[in-house]
């Protein structure tokens, strides 16, 4: 047994739901990261940048053995497999996947901030995230679905 992380995918270039699954295929690497559960994938609007398409997002539960640097290096070699390119930032993208959550840790270092500093904004994971863990508390936020059920009444985000 690992810990018990959540990492966010979306995308909103190409086929977008085929990106996903292929991301978490690649995400899937027994011993060291093992998908356990995917919620329900949701269109949303984009943010930040807002002149792109809609994006296709979802959030996994992963029981992995790496810590979390490396989790994040394995994350960001499967967005360059899957053809991310960073021009624009929150621009258009194939695939874009966040390390959300890492167990109970919290980091702040350089390149590696867990809980996800926007985390607590965005709908786009928070509502798929509350599919799988509704009493998950962020860390001087709250309750996971508390949060969710707010932002979701002010965001777009809906299921396709």
């Amino acid at each position: 047994m690992g810990v018990v992380s959540y990492i966010g995918l979306g995308s909103n270039l190409g086929n977008r739901e085929a990106n996903i699954k292929k991301a978490l295929e690649l995400l899937h690497h027994p011993p060291a990261a093992v998908v356990k559960r995917v919620a329900p994938f949701y269109r949303t609007a984009p943010v930040g940048f807002t002149g792109q398409a809609e994006f296709l997002n979802t959030v996994a539960e992963v029981d992995t053995t790496i810590q979390p640097a490396e989790l994040l290096r394995l994350l960001l070699s499967i967005e360059v497999e899957l053809g991310r390119e960073r021009t624009v930032r929150w621009g258009p993208r194939t695939i874009d996947l966040d390390l959300l959550l890492y167990g109970c840790l919290q980091i702040n270092e350089p390149d590696l901030i867990v809980p996800h500093p926007r985390l607590h904004e965005r709908a786009f994971v928070l509502v798929p995230l509350a599919d799988l863990a509704p009493a998950l508390v962020l860390p001087g936020r709250g309750k996971v679905a508390v949060l969710a059920v707010r932002l979701a009444e002010e965001q777009e985000i809906k299921r396709p």
